[in-house]
């Protein structure tokens, strides 16, 4: 690949720092019905769709609460969080502006819903946005990234998509994509077309050519 059609970005953990956010939600959760949370607990959730992740924590902490009731609790707290201040990764927003600079197509690809893509989506020249409340099955299912290249109208081969969570990257190479992923609270196992760096920060559209070159 010399070139890409289109880059498709992640939100949670890629763009933004938003998993410290999530996590105080699910403490809070967690306090109400008197029970431990953990980092393992947390993490397991990393990637995951918000009704799966509303389920876990559900079971988790045996809470009178539904899945979607949960989901939601965390949703209004996190989009409110982020009208306050978005908390940037390193590097993505100056990327993201680079890209744009030199007409590279973007899409947002995220399992959060709407409202908290919102803030994001304002800041960002995106030419699409596909959230966790628009599809029908969220990654690591092909969908999300099969619909943002749609949406664009190119080829999910010819894209590369950027990640930061193993459910994400199998999501997005299962959508036929090349991806690039920046772990942020876990570890991402290799596989065929996808690589790795620590950072986006100085990242150049042309250094993101030359890794798949």
């Amino acid at each position: 690949m010399t070139n890409y059609a289109a880059v498709l970005w992640d939100l949670d953990g890629t763009i933004i720092d938003s998993e410290p956010l999530w996590m105080a939600g699910e403490h809070e959760l967690a306090e109400r019905y008197g029970k431990t949370w953990t980092q393992e607990d947390g993490l397991a959730l990393v990637g995951n769709s918000l009704i799966g992740s509303g389920e876990y924590i559900k079971n988790r902490l045996e809470a009178d609460m539904s899945p979607e009731e949960i989901v939601d609790f965390l949703v209004l707290r996190l989009a409110a969080a982020l009208r306050q201040e978005i908390p940037w990764r390193p590097g993505a927003r100056e990327l993201i502006d680079a890209l744009h600079a030199e007409g590279t197509p973007q899409a947002l690809v995220t399992m959060s819903y709407t409202s908290i893509a919102e803030p994001i989506a304002a800041a960002t020249p995106f030419a699409a946005v596909v959230t966790g409340d628009k599809v029908v099955r969220g990654k690591p299912h092909p969908e999300p990234y099969l619909a943002a290249a749609e949406m664009l109208g190119v080829e999910p081969a010819d894209c590369l998509a950027i990640e930061d969570s193993g459910t994400g990257a199998t999501s997005a190479n299962a959508a036929g994509c090349h991806v690039l992923v920046v772990p942020h609270f876990v570890n991402v196992p290799e596989a065929p077309r996808r690589t790795q760096l620590p950072t986006l920060e100085n990242v150049t559209p042309d250094a993101l050519r030359a890794l798949f070159g």
